[in-house]
């Protein structure tokens, strides 16, 4: 292996499928950070950085942000030091314009190492997100069928008001599972033509899914 190989793991699946969970759990396990687009943003715009300035500028204007600061936003965070042996990729690249571009980034360190695909049925996806309530004060999150509070509606932590998000709702749901399968659906294809694309049953536990996550990885040598 290189001297430079470094260990780029690209998580692929729909919203609700447990991408984020995986991620945060193998970020301890391997010491690799999660790095997730959202997250980015988020920090972008908080700190008001260049970049955060110009993907806020076209927010503003109720346009998509465009490829190339999303790709720009992912070189910087991959250029910082945890990222030294490499990172958890969590909803990046969301089309193939991004793929290629993440491709030419990562080809000094030897590419993208697998891209799990976490595959969940769409009804328990919508019933998964759908049933998630926010707590207004403290953001505590429960679900009503999986981990519903004590009291209807109340958090337990601080006796906040527990609501839907609007994200939640399962129409909304249902239409980002349409954007979903409209720009991401080709990046299955891609990754499978590479022979680094591995399917996952998202739809069982979350201990499950993550015993099944480091069967995978133990195959491409990542653990041991």
């Amino acid at each position: 292996m290189a001297a430079n190989h470094r260990t780029f793991i690209v998580f692929l699946g729909p919203p609700g499928s447990g991408k984020g969970t995986q991620a945060k759990r193998l970020e301890k396990k391997l010491g690799l950070p999660q790095v997730a687009t959202g997250d980015l943003f988020r920090y972008n715009m908080k700190h008001n950085t260049e970049l955060g300035q110009q993907a806020r500028a076209y927010m503003d204007a109720g346009e998509l942000v465009p490829d190339e600061l999303t790709i720009r936003m992912v070189e910087e965070r991959l250029s910082q030091q945890d990222c030294a042996k490499g990172a958890i990729l969590d909803g990046f690249p969301r089309n193939l314009n991004q793929a290629v571009a993440l491709d030419m980034m990562l080809e000094p360190y030897g590419g993208v190492t697998v891209a799990p695909l976490f595959q969940v049925d769409d009804e328990i996806i919508v019933e998964r997100i759908s049933g998630r309530r926010v707590c207004r004060n403290c953001g505590a999150v429960y679900h009503i069928k999986f981990n519903p509070p004590k009291q209807d509606s109340i958090c337990d932590i601080c006796g906040g008001e527990l609501y839907q998000r609007e994200d939640d709702r399962p129409q909304t749901v249902k239409n980002r599972l349409y954007v979903y399968y409209k720009q991401t659906s080709p990046l299955i294809g891609y990754y499978f033509a590479k022979g680094i694309l591995e399917k996952i049953d998202a739809a069982k536990s979350v201990d499950e899914v993550t015993m099944t996550l480091l069967a995978v990885l133990k195959r491409y040598g990542i653990v041991e």
